[in-house]
């Protein structure tokens, strides 16, 4: 089966009903699943959105995502030269507000082959394959 590696952006969008993008998630999610494709969340990606929603939405729907997101996703777990790599992709665009989360995500992406969903335009700007 094929694989997605998803940014925060749409995966906050989900859980909030609020948020403006949040039709577009839902639609772009139900077409991930019609497409048979798995979603893989890399860690880095879990902390920030689990962070986020805790921030916005409290307590019970940050520990209600996490749980649905960690029994359905592939969790993808960094290593120490991601990091590294990440961090030199950084000095590379460092005219952009780059975050360390989506240069780790850029980075797996393209090591792995990967597409990324994400609302996020800095993923164009890093050249990476992204899942439209």
């Amino acid at each position: 089966m094929k694989s997605v590696l998803a940014d925060t952006g749409p995966l906050y969008a989900l859980v909030d009903p609020d948020d403006q993008l949040h039709d577009r998630a839902t639609s772009e999610a139900a077409r991930l699943s019609e497409q048979g494709l798995i979603l893989v969340v890399a860690f880095p990606t879990l902390l920030e959105g689990q962070s986020l929603i805790l921030k916005r939405l409290g307590t019970s729907v940050a520990c209600r995502w996490l749980g649905e997101l960690t029994a359905g996703a592939g969790l993808l777990n960094p290593e120490r030269d991601d990091y590294l790599a990440a961090a030199h992709r950084l000095r590379r665009f460092a005219d952009q507000p780059i975050t360390l989360c989506d240069a780790v995500v850029a980075v797996l992406a393209e090591q792995l082959y990967l597409s990324v969903w994400t609302f996020d335009h800095h993923f164009d700007v890093m050249g990476v394959a992204v899942w439209r």
